[in-house]
Protein backbone atom coordinates (compact mmCIF):
# COMPACT_ATOMS: atom_id res chain seq x y z
CA UNK A 1 0.00 0.00 0.00
CA UNK A 2 1.11 3.35 -0.95
CA UNK A 3 0.67 6.16 1.75
CA UNK A 4 0.46 9.75 0.58
CA UNK A 5 0.87 12.63 3.22
CA UNK A 6 -1.51 14.75 1.58
CA UNK A 7 -4.10 12.17 2.37
CA UNK A 8 -6.02 12.61 5.72
CA UNK A 9 -7.00 8.60 6.03
CA UNK A 10 -3.40 7.58 5.40
CA UNK A 11 -2.39 9.52 8.85
CA UNK A 12 -3.14 7.65 11.77
CA UNK A 13 -2.77 8.37 15.20
CA UNK A 14 0.74 7.37 16.74
CA UNK A 15 2.42 7.21 13.31
CA UNK A 16 5.93 8.86 13.30
CA UNK A 17 6.51 11.53 10.95
CA UNK A 18 8.35 14.11 9.35
CA UNK A 19 6.83 16.80 9.39
CA UNK A 20 7.69 20.78 8.22
CA UNK A 21 7.12 23.61 11.04
CA UNK A 22 5.72 26.74 10.29
CA UNK A 23 8.98 29.04 10.56
CA UNK A 24 10.80 26.52 8.90
CA UNK A 25 8.86 26.35 5.80
CA UNK A 26 11.63 28.58 4.07
CA UNK A 27 14.57 26.45 4.57
CA UNK A 28 12.33 22.88 4.63
CA UNK A 29 13.79 21.89 7.86
CA UNK A 30 11.58 18.78 9.17
CA UNK A 31 11.07 18.20 12.59
CA UNK A 32 10.11 14.45 13.44
CA UNK A 33 7.44 13.11 15.51
CA UNK A 34 4.54 11.18 16.74
CA UNK A 35 0.62 12.20 15.57
CA UNK A 36 -1.10 13.64 18.41
CA UNK A 37 -4.46 14.77 16.55
CA UNK A 38 -5.24 15.79 13.14
CA UNK A 39 -6.07 19.30 12.71
CA UNK A 40 -7.00 19.78 9.02
CA UNK A 41 -10.04 18.67 9.13
CA UNK A 42 -10.54 17.74 4.67
CA UNK A 43 -9.37 14.50 3.64
CA UNK A 44 -6.99 16.08 0.90
CA UNK A 45 -4.21 18.92 1.34
CA UNK A 46 -1.74 20.00 -1.44
CA UNK A 47 0.93 20.64 0.61
CA UNK A 48 0.19 17.93 3.37
CA UNK A 49 -2.15 17.30 6.48
CA UNK A 50 -1.77 19.86 9.15
CA UNK A 51 -1.17 17.63 12.64
CA UNK A 52 -0.26 18.12 16.19
CA UNK A 53 2.95 16.03 17.41
CA UNK A 54 3.17 14.30 20.91
CA UNK A 55 5.67 17.05 22.02
CA UNK A 56 2.97 20.15 21.15
CA UNK A 57 4.49 21.22 17.81
CA UNK A 58 2.14 21.78 14.73
CA UNK A 59 3.32 21.24 11.47
CA UNK A 60 2.66 19.63 7.64
CA UNK A 61 3.46 16.08 7.41
CA UNK A 62 5.60 15.61 4.05
CA UNK A 63 7.42 11.76 5.23
CA UNK A 64 6.41 9.06 6.67
CA UNK A 65 8.75 7.13 9.00
CA UNK A 66 8.61 3.12 8.38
Amino acid sequence: MIRDHRERDDITIGLKVKVVLKKDQRSGILTVGKVKKHLTSSAYHPRGIKVMLEDGQVGRVQEFIL
